[in-house]
């Protein structure tokens, strides 16, 4: 299909603001600026008033987690996972797996989020298939906690989700292996993850060095950092997505730095949890590759990458006391093309000729965009998610006026709360 987005302010790779018409056809942006003389749109969207951006990158989810949302709060991270998620994650099935991530997909296509790395439990093909129906673009692991039962029997349904999965949907889903942390997986699992990956050529998505408490263990049981630890099981060697890296010496950057590892900075849920500032200034000064992340959305406790956006800015600007610390247009690209790199997706991130077309339009006629100044600014500082009106990824509507075309809203919203209700009886 061949699109024409006409009159929008483009917010171009180089983080500058211009107005460009984009050109569309099927999967890709083809031209930017004047009209080619061959190309003859399907359908023409009128942008006036509207600002164009890449769709946003969540760098770190738990999709299926909408379930239990609001469910337990205000804890430790360490006591909110062992008294309150998993037990009520153990008595997950398959259709909550699937509704939660239905309900996910609402959420993120609502507030502009294009592409999302999951990290999950069992059922991931349920993510799958609400990867495929909706249209987003989602990198898929089965997260393993492997001191529980059958760690290696969830090693192989992982490698086999990869093969069924790995470029599927139009190529929109990608597929990662993933040890879900050190202290939920001994050093000899994750050397065999790690084997099993670099046979079938997967990367790998791991929590890292998220709380002090996880550090000080680490240290207690294997006389080592986090960082230096894994580094020993030859993990880092598959490609990685680190999600927090909050507790950060000199020596887990020279490691960081040597295997390339790609940070997913997860500024609401580190908040919440109380889990520590990540160094994310001297990242970007370092020039390691950082994408941002909500977690889950029992731990944030929304998918909205937007106000990521805006806390990444805000929150090193007082803990450094520097309000130079992160930028507006470092935070834009730490949302979008930063998130694309993270979690290993090529060709997205960017609104230029070759790429995806995986675009937002932001309405600019609410109050809070109101005198025009500077764009970026507003879209960092006053914008919000109600303002996001259309969203496309792969050249594929699938939100337009913010109405969805490609799933059924309320009939989501009630098979959610059908889940919920059972959960909460036999949790």
């Amino acid at each position: 299909m061949n699109i024409l987005i006409k009159g929008a302010e483009v917010l171009l790779p180089d983080m500058s603001v211009k107005p460009q018409d984009i050109m569309v056809q099927d999967d890709k942006i083809t031209a930017l600026g004047d009209l080619q003389e061959n190309f003859i749109p399907d359908k023409i969207i009128n942008a006036r008033e509207m600002l164009a951006i890449p769709g946003l990158v969540n760098a770190h989810t738990h999709a299926s987690m909408t379930l239990l949302r609001s469910y337990a709060d205000d804890m430790a991270l360490e006591d909110w996972l062992s008294q309150k998620i998993w037990p009520i994650e153990d008595a997950m099935r398959e259709d909550d797996l699937y509704w939660g991530a239905a309900l996910a997909a609402v959420e993120m296509i609502k507030s502009g989020t294009t592409a999302f790395a999951d990290m999950y439990g069992p059922y991931m093909r349920e993510v799958a298939k609400v990867v495929a129906e909706s249209g987003l673009r989602g990198v898929l692991a089965r997260g393993i906690v492997a001191v529980a039962p059958g760690c290696m029997e969830k090693l192989a349904d992982s490698v086999s989700i990869y093969k069924e999965y790995h470029g599927a949907a139009e190529g929109r889903i990608t597929v990662m292996l993933s040890p879900h942390s050190l202290y939920t997986c001994p050093p000899d699992f994750i050397e065999k993850l790690a084997a099993e990956a670099g046979k079938i050529g997967a990367e790998v998505h791991i929590h890292m060095a998220e709380t002090i408490t996880e550090t000080e263990n680490c240290l207690k049981e294997y006389g080592k950092r986090p960082f230096p630890h894994v580094e020993a099981t030859g993990l880092f060697a598959q490609g990685t997505l680190a999600a927090h890296c909050v507790h950060l010496d000199d020596e887990d950057f020279r490691i960081i730095k040597k295997y390339n590892i790609r940070v997913a900075h997860c500024p609401g849920s580190n908040m919440k949890l109380g889990s520590g500032v990540a160094p994310v200034p001297r990242m970007l000064k370092e020039n390691i590759c950082v994408g941002l992340g909500t977690d889950g959305a029992s731990s944030n406790n929304n998918l909205d990458m937007l106000e990521e956006v805006r806390l990444v800015a805000l929150l090193h600007k007082v803990h450094d006391l520097d309000p130079l610390a992160v930028s507006a247009a470092e935070a834009i690209k730490m949302g979008t093309q930063g998130g694309a790199e993270a979690v290993g997706l090529q060709d997205v991130g960017k609104i230029a000729v070759g790429y995806k077309a995986d675009i937002v339009l932001i309405s600019r006629k609410n109050a809070p965009w109101h005198p025009r100044h500077n764009p970026l600014s507003q879209l960092v500082y006053s914008g919000s998610s109600n303002d996001v009106d259309t969203v496309l990824v792969n050249g594929q509507i699938l939100m337009e006026g913010r109405r969805l075309t490609t799933l059924d809203e309320e009939k989501i919203y009630f098979e959610a709360e059908r889940c919920v209700e059972r959960l909460l009886r036999h949790s």
